[in-house]
């Protein structure tokens, strides 16, 4: 992720956190204080983005696809330790 795409998150969390309509020039202009330079392209994508989009919703699913593997595949590692570790107490009986 570039940093100007990274400007532009930031920009658009900070204007959404503020309460302030999220477009492309209030996106520039955080940019432009933060002396953080974009390609053009960058405000108008983002501000169309938030337009389009719940930034809410978009904040908590951001780490759901990633948080769903780990889910996944921890019962599965838990799973076999505790049956492993069932048979070790059994032992010691």
């Amino acid at each position: 992720m570039s940093s100007g795409e990274l400007g532009c998150i930031y920009a658009t969390l900070i204007l959404h956190d503020d309460g302030i309509p999220i477009t492309a020039e209030k996106i520039s202009t955080l940019l432009k204080a933060a002396n953080v330079t974009v390609e053009s392209y960058w405000p108008s994508l983002f501000a169309k983005l938030a337009q389009s989009r719940n930034v809410d919703d978009l904040v908590l699913n951001s780490g759901a696809a990633g948080g769903a593997a780990v889910v996944a595949a921890a019962p599965a590692a838990g799973g076999g330790a505790a049956a492993a570790a069932a048979p070790a107490v059994e032992e010691k009986k």
